[in-house]
Parts: structure tokens; C-alpha cells; sequence
């Protein structure tokens, strides 16, 4: 009976994290179609952004960019990993930290440091890495006002000279089911090839030039608000799948606990009958 008993407690407990997942799995839902929507209207805008400024520095002469195109030999390199606050999403922290590890082992023998948006991705990294900045505080308020203020920070770094590359790690996010670990050169800014200008008939004021100049840092700000919108997308999209399935394990789990109760019942029910029927045989002989 002690071994029936180990095993309704069993059922409750299995049954009880059931409810909680499933619970998660719906908030997750909610929060996601919020984020999904965020993202999906945020793309276009900055795909025309980054377009209309390749297409005009493409058709301009020399250093157009200033200080944000400064190609230095690289010797400091700072990496942005964007993590989550918060855990239970599957893979979505891991990947992004064993990523930035690996982007931070090809610059072997440089100063490399992390910039960790996100507290599961400071909590890894902070072991192995230097972390010489977090910030947990952005997804409370997810603005481009507040992603602007982080953008400007790395910025200001870069132009100092306090780093001659930086780079952002993430997770974009594709579907609930699908998020893709993405590294991309934040700065300096790539070299623009201009073989393959698309022909536009824009008209500008005051000159090419100065709108160069006023997009560049308005695009950096863009990346990064786009990078940190992405993720936020993919954590709720993994949190949601990774509950689903835990829903559906405990589900299974709770099923075959069943099972064995009530075979572990038969069987109790079986041997009182055998010790009673052995019992009232045993007084008539």
C-alpha cells in the first residue's frame, strides 16, 4: 500500500506541474502575438533604411560615414550577447551563449569583453567572460527610445577607440517553432559595395553627404532596436514550444503513472483475494 500511496503522490505532483506548463504555454502564447506583430511591422522599415542608405553611399566618393566606418586594426573587441531575464525556453539562452563563446574564441589573443543584455546570458558569461556591462532592465520597457540609449553607448565606445569592433549576437526569430542564432557586425560599418545601386529617382536636400550622415547613427539605433525586438519574438516563441512539449510530457507521464497505479491496485486487490481464499482453505483442511 506504501508503494500506491508513492505513486499518487506522484500522479498530483505530475499533474500539478501539467497545470503550470500549460498555464506558461498560454501566457507565452499571448505575450507572443504582441512581439510577433512588433517585429513583422518593424522589418520593412528597417530593410528600406538600411537599403536607402547603401543605395546613396554606393553613389558617393571617399569616406562618407565619419568615424562609424573607421577600419582599425582589430585588438579590442566587444560582443553584445541578448539573452533572456528569465529561463524555461528551451535552447534560446544556450545557443546565443555558446555562440558568443565562439565568436569570443576566434579573436584569441585580443581583448575581448561582453556587453550581456539579458540576465541568463550575464549569469553564463560573467564565469568565462568579461562582462563589463549588463542590462536587464530593457525588456520591462522594450522602446526604441530605450534601445536608442544602448546604441549610443556602443557607439560612443566605437568612437572613442575604446573598441575597434563590435558585434551582436541574438536569436531572430523566424516562427514559434524556429529561432535562427544570428552574429552581425554592429561596427564599424561594412564597406558598401557599390556594383549594384538600384536606380531611384529621390530627390535630396540638403545633399547627399549630410543625409548619409544623419541616417548612419539613426540606422545603428535601428539594428540594434530590430536585434533586441527579435529576440524578444523568439524567447516567447521558444518559452511557448518548450511548454507545449513539457505540457505534453507530463501529459504522457501522468498516463503511464496511472497505468501503473491501477496494475499496482489489481495486483494489491489479487493477493488479499489469494491470501483470503488460502487462508479459508487452510481452516477447512
Amino acid at each position: 500500500m506504501a508503494n500506491l500511496k508513492e505513486i499518487r503522490n506522484r500522479i498530483t505532483s505530475v499533474s500539478s506541474t501539467m497545470q503550470i506548463t500549460s498555464a506558461m504555454k498560454m501566457v507565452s502564447a499571448a505575450k507572443l502575438k504582441k512581439a510577433q506583430d512588433a517585429i513583422t511591422a518593424m522589418r520593412p522599415y528597417a530593410e528600406k533604411l538600411t537599403e536607402l542608405l547603401q543605395n546613396l553611399s554606393a553613389t558617393l566618393e571617399g569616406e562618407v560615414g565619419g568615424a562609424f566606418t573607421a577600419q582599425r586594426e582589430v585588438k579590442k573587441v566587444l560582443i553584445v550577447a541578448i539573452t533572456s531575464n528569465r529561463g524555461l525556453c528551451g535552447a534560446f539562452n544556450t545557443n546565443v551563449i555558446k555562440q558568443a563563446k565562439a565568436v569570443a574564441d576566434t579573436y584569441a589573443g585580443k581583448q575581448v569583453d561582453i556587453f550581456a543584455i539579458g540576465k541568463k546570458g550575464n549569469d553564463v558569461l560573467r564565469k568565462t567572460n568579461n562582462v563589463i556591462e549588463v542590462n536587464n532592465v530593457i525588456f520591462d520597457k522594450l522602446t526604441f527610445e530605450n534601445a536608442s540609449d544602448i546604441a549610443q553607448q556602443l557607439m560612443d565606445k566605437f568612437v572613442k577607440g575604446d573598441y575597434d569592433k563590435i558585434e551582436i549576437v541574438y536569436n531572430e526569430f523566424k516562427n514559434a517553432a524556429t529561432q535562427i542564432v544570428r552574429t552581425q557586425q554592429f561596427l564599424p560599418l561594412a564597406p558598401i559595395v557599390g556594383g549594384e545601386v538600384v536606380a531611384s529617382d529621390y530627390i535630396f536636400e540638403p545633399s547627399k553627404e549630410e543625409i548619409v550622415l544623419t541616417l548612419i547613427p539613426k540606422s545603428l539605433k535601428t539594428q540594434l532596436y530590430k536585434s533586441i525586438r527579435d529576440s524578444f519574438a523568439a524567447e516567447h516563441g521558444a518559452r511557448m514550444t518548450a511548454m507545449h512539449k513539457a505540457t505534453d510530457n507530463a501529459t504522457e507521464l501522468r498516463d503511464q503513472l496511472k497505468l501503473t497505479y491501477n496494475k499496482a491496485r489489481q495486483a494489491a486487490i489479487t493477493n488479499e483475494i489469494l491470501e483470503i481464499v488460502g487462508g479459508a482453505e487452510a481452516l477447512n483442511n
